[in-house]
């Protein structure tokens, strides 16, 4: 099992970043598949639903991320606590992405809710795996290779 131990910020920061180029990417082609299976194809509706939820989620990943920190310090993550933790976040983010795609679709109609269902089953397996390859990454390491490689220059 992984040990979880105290993340910091920056850690925190570019696991949400990379989640989010993660997440974006598969927001915007299921948008675009739903929105063409309703007869809608639109490929600048689902830039734009994709680039709202980059700058929204990217805000609230965070702080999902830094309460879960807190509530987690020092303890053992089980495959059953990430499975908690991606349930809890499914719970935030499908909620979001109805919202977004509804304001960007100008509609809350049957279009913008299969989305936020397939997204769903979607991102549930993305983002757990994502989960379990970050908690791999050793603490510390990205912080100092930013400090030594991008920082000192």
């Amino acid at each position: 099992m992984a040990q979880y131990k105290q993340e910091s910020h920056v850690r925190s920061l570019l696991k949400g970043i990379s989640w989010r180029f993660v997440a974006t990417t598969d927001t915007i082609l299921v948008a675009l598949a739903i929105t063409c299976l309703f007869g809608q194809c639109s490929l600048e509706n689902a830039l734009k639903i994709g680039a709202a939820e980059f700058v929204i989620k990217l805000a609230v990943y965070y702080v999902h991320e830094r309460i879960w920190q807190r509530y987690r310090n020092g303890a053992e993550v089980t495959v059953r606590q990430t499975l908690y933790k991606t349930i809890s976040w499914r719970i935030i983010a499908t909620t979001m992405t109805f919202i977004i795609s509804g304001a960007v679709l100008d509609n809350f109609n049957e279009v913008a809710l299969f989305i936020a269902l397939t997204e769903l089953i979607t991102k549930f397996a993305l983002y757990y795996f994502h989960e379990r390859l970050w908690l791999r990454l050793p603490l510390g390491r990205i912080r100092n290779y930013i400090y030594k490689r991008i920082l000192r220059r």
